[in-house]
């Protein structure tokens, strides 16, 4: 008996001794190795300015790839700063790297945000001489609602109801890779269909103004599953093993497969949903985006 009391107690002892994960933080020689343009304005509506922060090698003698990194929050909230140390571990890589604000639904529901990525791309494409882009290979990311927006983005190409009005309409939005991190990537599935109907779903109803099944035209447009076709790029997804399952993007890889499109699943062993915030997480998620986007934008 007694036995079987202190089992319990010992486990968690164990349990409570185990260290905490180590936060992410960047070696000092990769900022000082970095050219900083912060604060950029990408695109206007009106009097509203939406912004991003850029970075590049400074060594950098030719064109580089450019990577556009999303940030998350549930469409509702969140920072680009929090996409900071990916992209600046990224552009140490041999990219220019930029992360961008976007309109949150609480100011203005979808298409607003993904407008908003592909305002982004326009403005790269533009600027591309000033800031030393290849605006021939430009790629995305993005972490959960950054990662949707970012599969959306790769998939969407031509679809004119998600262009915007944000400038630079000579440019093209298309992107050239793309790699989805805690993404869900089927907003038509039976899940989402059902945490949408919940009254007092925060994320769903409040990004795409209702449930799936009142207004499931506005929720196939904002899928990226629904714009798969033979034109698209390739496009990765990353998730943590302790994420939800649907993160794998099961369906939509295997549409990709079927159109011949390069996809996979990388799964970041003991890692959670928020991964970019753990060293060890970071660190293969940083290779990961290397190896990618090496692979499909560098020429």
């Amino acid at each position: 008996m007694r036995f079987l009391i202190l089992l319990p107690l010992l486990t968690f002892t164990a349990f409570a001794q185990q260290p905490k994960p180590a936060p992410t933080k960047l070696a000092p020689e990769i900022t000082a190795a970095l050219e900083a343009h912060p604060g950029l304005v990408y695109a206007r509506y009106g009097q509203r300015e939406m912004q991003l922060d850029l970075w590049k090698p400074k060594t950098a003698s030719q064109p580089l790839p450019a990577i556009l990194c999303i940030h998350g929050g549930g469409w509702y909230k969140g920072e680009r700063s929090s996409m900071a140390n990916l992209a600046q571990a990224l552009a140490a890589k041999g990219f220019v790297t930029a992360t961008i604000s976007y309109r949150l639904s609480g100011e203005a529901k979808f298409p607003a945000a993904i407008q908003d990525c592909k305002a982004a791309v326009r403005f790269l494409r533009a600027n591309a001489a000033q800031f030393g882009i290849d605006a021939k290979a430009i790629g995305v990311t993005g972490l959960s609602a950054g990662g949707h927006l970012a599969a959306l983005l790769t998939s969407s190409g031509g679809v004119k109801e998600l262009e915007g009005e944000g400038g630079h309409a000579d440019q093209s939005s298309v992107v050239q890779a793309g790699i989805a991190m805690g993404a869900q990537s089927d907003l038509e599935s039976a899940r989402i269909g059902e945490l949408s109907s919940k009254p007092d779903d925060p994320f769903y109803r409040t990004f795409l103004g209702d449930s799936q099944a009142k207004v499931p035209q506005t929720y196939a447009l904002a899928s990226p599953r629904h714009h798969l076709d033979k034109s698209d790029p390739p496009l990765l997804f990353m998730t943590g093993e302790l994420d939800d399952p649907s993160t794998h993007a099961a369906d939509a890889r295997a549409d990709l497969a079927k159109l011949a499109i390069p996809t996979g699943l990388e799964i970041i062993p003991q890692a959670p949903h928020a991964f970019l915030g753990q060293q060890k997480a970071f660190d293969v998620c940083v290779d990961t985006c290397v190896a990618f986007f090496t692979k499909h934008l560098k020429r």
